[in-house]
């Protein structure tokens, strides 16, 4: 439990403070503009695109870790690539990645260091070795990962709307209720149920890379 912490805490080095995947968008157009719409925006979110996309292919990735199944694990990192619709969410996955897999390696994982600088690495693949390496149960995998991207929106939304930190604590307090179930139905997804189902987000991210001023990479 406690390497998961370590895994999912703010203080990892991968600069995914910089990131808003597409929030920064939605609020300069409008779409969010309290902690309401916020809230239906990032849970929006985890209910179809985390949990249609990310844990199935997360729970994949373990699994291949687990066994070494280098076969699975780059069609697996592959197929999450080209489902980030946008150059700004591409780009995220492999610099986030890419500082992933330098910590793993620095931290004696040698499977990482051909990560580092691979074309298409996507931050799932090395979060997925780090828990496989350490044993970490796949389901707490999964709740973490989720916490870790909600608490990084939650953190963007209260710089961006503004929301308010006692605001930005209830928003997590719902998803808190929500991710044990998304979990359980994340990771029994079949092959042929998986896919990404967030049109809106590609859009708002993809109109973000000629937005005049911003404060995130994406």
């Amino acid at each position: 439990m406690l390497r998961l912490m370590q895994l999912c805490s703010p203080m990892l080095p991968v600069g995914a403070f910089a990131y808003s995947q597409g929030l920064e968008f939605a609020v300069s157009s409008g779409w969010l503009k309290d902690a309401p719409t916020t809230s239906t925006w990032i849970q929006g979110l985890l209910a179809n695109s985390l949990t249609n996309l990310d844990l199935p292919v997360l729970s994949r990735l373990h699994r291949a870790w687990s066994t070494n199944d280098q076969k699975s694990i780059n069609y697996w990192n592959d197929y999450l690539y080209a489902s980030r619709d946008s150059r700004e969410l591409q780009e995220e996955e492999q610099q986030i990645a890419h500082a992933l897999a330098r910590l793993l390696s620095n931290l004696d994982i040698p499977e990482a260091i051909e990560w580092k600088k691979k074309s298409r690495a996507c931050f799932l693949t090395l979060f997925s070795l780090g828990t496989s390496n350490w044993k970490i149960p796949v389901e707490d995998a999964a709740s973490g990962y989720l916490w870790m991207w909600a608490e990084n929106q939650v953190l963007a939304a209260i710089k961006l709307v503004p929301l308010g930190q006692t605001s930005g604590q209830r928003i997590l307090s719902d998803i808190i209720e929500l991710i044990p179930e998304i979990v359980t139905i994340g990771l029994s997804l079949k092959d042929e149920e998986m896919g990404y189902t967030a049109p809106g987000q590609g859009i708002a991210s993809a109109l973000h890379e000629t937005q005049y001023t911003r404060l995130f990479r994406s």
